[in-house]
């Protein structure tokens, strides 16, 4: 399947989002990937970026994986699966996607 912008992509990266627990392990994955990279420019120690991968990549392949039963889309689309995982985010805070 070719997705030929973001807007298009979107609606498909949100249709691989349909388990709770994944939405829910991906957003946890994203908040502790912010922690480090705060930690990152607090203490200027190159691991906390390092760190912020494995928390973001493991926690959200791990809910495709063991809850959502399907291949991350990072794999295939990695900068527009990075964008949706931050969209994603975002609409949790605001109430338009449920945590």
């Amino acid at each position: 399947m070719t997705h030929s912008s973001f807007a298009e992509f979107y609606p498909f990266y949100l249709s691989e989002h349909n388990n709770r627990t994944c939405r829910r392990l991906h957003f946890v994955g994203s908040t502790l990937s912010l922690i480090c990279l705060a930690m990152l420019a607090y203490t200027g120690k190159p691991q906390y970026f390092l760190y912020g991968l494995l928390c973001g990549y493991g926690c959200a392949w791990i809910g495709h994986f063991g809850f959502e039963k399907n291949k991350p889309a990072s794999f295939k689309r990695p900068l527009y699966s990075f964008m949706g995982d931050w969209v994603m985010y975002k609409d949790i805070w605001k109430g338009k996607i449920p945590f």
